[in-house]
């Protein structure tokens, strides 16, 4: 059969040489694959782009996992670089991303796949679906290739920033943002063997921390903490659930703390839990701290920071709210039931949902890094929180299926206890005062496009 061709261009105003540099950078694959994409990046052999690099990820097709591999075949420097599938789900796949310089300072990128579904005449059928599928990966990458590169990547001072978290569901997005930004990242590890050169080992629970080791440091993130959102809270997970929190943060603020020349900014996470039940209340960063178990975590977790300040850090505690992403967190959990009409309300639905779209996460924390001038708390949430009935609704809509599902309060708090109550049926109208005054542009500020971007619909 004939190879199908799919093709994508975009106009970035940003120099050839310096569009094409962008694609070698350690975390430049990660970055542009869509978070609603089936794809895990497990092994790369060899350098950047250059010819004969291998990668492999891990993917599921039908919720079927399989290992797709992907061969470096040309690279002609500032003009194209090309790959091929060498093993994997299509029946041919050849990528040939070609630059295109439209003057000094504006270029054109274009993706070009030549591809062919497997079994042949029988796979006809699956041909419309998988152009549909294309347009909308091909749309996100262009999307945040041209807004990261006409708006982020190199317009700060490089910073070698150290973060915990890593591996978590916004630490694994951010590494990879901040390296294409232009940043240096180095990981902090609690696995001694193999060591990458960009990982440093710790362990946060003996106080082990080598921090000489990491070499001159200019940011610390610290995103530390198991998720507080799974099964009832036992007293031996409420101990985990703040020792996973405070340990970290206090060794950290310590160790820093000690150094000869330690870095200008510390940004340890917090939650807007810290604020408990709200109501209907608008909530800044001026608002004192609820009475809930959370809110007392909250609480110690940022106290647990402030030896930093102390020592002339400057110490950001980020409040986050829920983080819309299908790669992780709550949304992840919420997209079988409601692709399947089974999407639920939460007793009455008019609790409120501080949220915010994992972009504007990262182009948050970003933008602390850059301006001195923010310090203490500062709410990481989208301007206009909603009601959970707003959000089940607008799910449902972004789906297109029906979302008329109620759980009861008895029904929650019998199912999960005080889990259920703090995290799904507490009520936390948080808006982002600090960002707002500050001047950061949020790219989702509405609830419904935001899902939209995020779930590629």
């Amino acid at each position: 059969m004939k190879d199908r061709m799919y093709t994508k261009k975009t106009t970035i105003n940003v120099p050839v040489e310096q569009l094409f540099a962008w694609h070698a950078r350690n975390g430049a694959i990660l970055r542009l694959t869509p978070p609603w994409a089936p794809l895990k990046l497990i092994s790369r052999i060899g350098r950047g782009i250059d010819k004969g690099v291998k990668i492999r990820f891990q993917m599921r097709l039908f919720k079927i996992p399989m290992i797709w591999e992907a061969e470096h075949m040309d690279y002609q420097e500032n003009v194209l670089f090309r790959d091929q599938q060498t093993k994997g789900p299509f029946g041919k796949w050849e990528h040939t991303h070609l630059f295109h310089a439209q003057g000094k300072n504006r270029s054109v990128m274009e993706d070009r796949v030549a591809y062919k579904l497997p079994l042949g005449f029988l796979s006809l059928p699956f041909y419309g679906h998988a152009k549909k599928q294309l347009a909308k990966v091909f749309d996100y990458r262009h999307r945040v290739l041209k807004h990261d590169l006409e708006e982020r990547a190199d317009k700060g001072k490089k910073q070698r920033i150290l973060i915990s978290g890593a591996s978590g569901t916004i630490g694994s997005i951010l590494v990879p943002f901040l390296r294409t930004c232009g940043h240096e990242v180095i990981r902090l590890v609690r696995n001694q063997s193999n060591l990458g050169d960009d990982e440093l080992y710790w362990d946060p629970y003996n106080n082990i921390l080598d921090i000489k080791r990491a070499g001159p440091i200019d940011a610390v993130i610290n995103l530390n903490g198991v998720d507080i959102s799974r099964g009832k809270w036992t007293d031996k997970q409420k101990q985990l659930i703040i020792d996973s929190r405070v340990r970290p943060t206090t060794l950290l603020a310590e160790k820093i703390s000690e150094m000869a020349n330690p870095p200008s900014i510390f940004i340890s996470s917090s939650a807007i839990g810290l604020y408990g039940e709200g109501k209907d209340r608008v909530l800044t960063e001026n608002e004192t701290r609820g009475d809930s178990f959370i809110s007392s975590v909250c609480d110690l977790w940022e106290a647990a920071s402030l030896k930093a300040k102390a020592a002339g850090i400057r110490t950001v505690q980020l409040r986050i709210g829920v983080v819309l992403t299908p790669a992780g967190g709550a949304l992840s959990r919420m997209i079988l039931p409601f692709s399947l009409g089974l999407g639920t309300r939460l007793s009455h639905g008019n609790q409120y949902m501080s949220w915010i779209s994992m972009d504007d996460a990262l182009a948050g924390i970003l933008y602390i890094l850059e301006n001195r001038a923010i310090k203490g708390p500062v709410n990481l949430t989208a301007p206009n929180p909603v009601t959970n009935k707003e959000f089940t609704r607008s799910l449902g809509r972004v789906f297109s299926r029906p979302a008329f599902f109620v759980i009861p309060k008895w029904l929650a708090m019998g199912l999960w206890g005080d889990m259920g109550k703090e995290t799904l049926l507490t009520s936390a109208r948080v808006v982002p005062e600090k960002l707002l005054e500050s001047g950061f542009l949020f790219e989702h500020d509405e609830i419904t496009p935001a899902l939209k971007d995020m779930l590629g619909r």
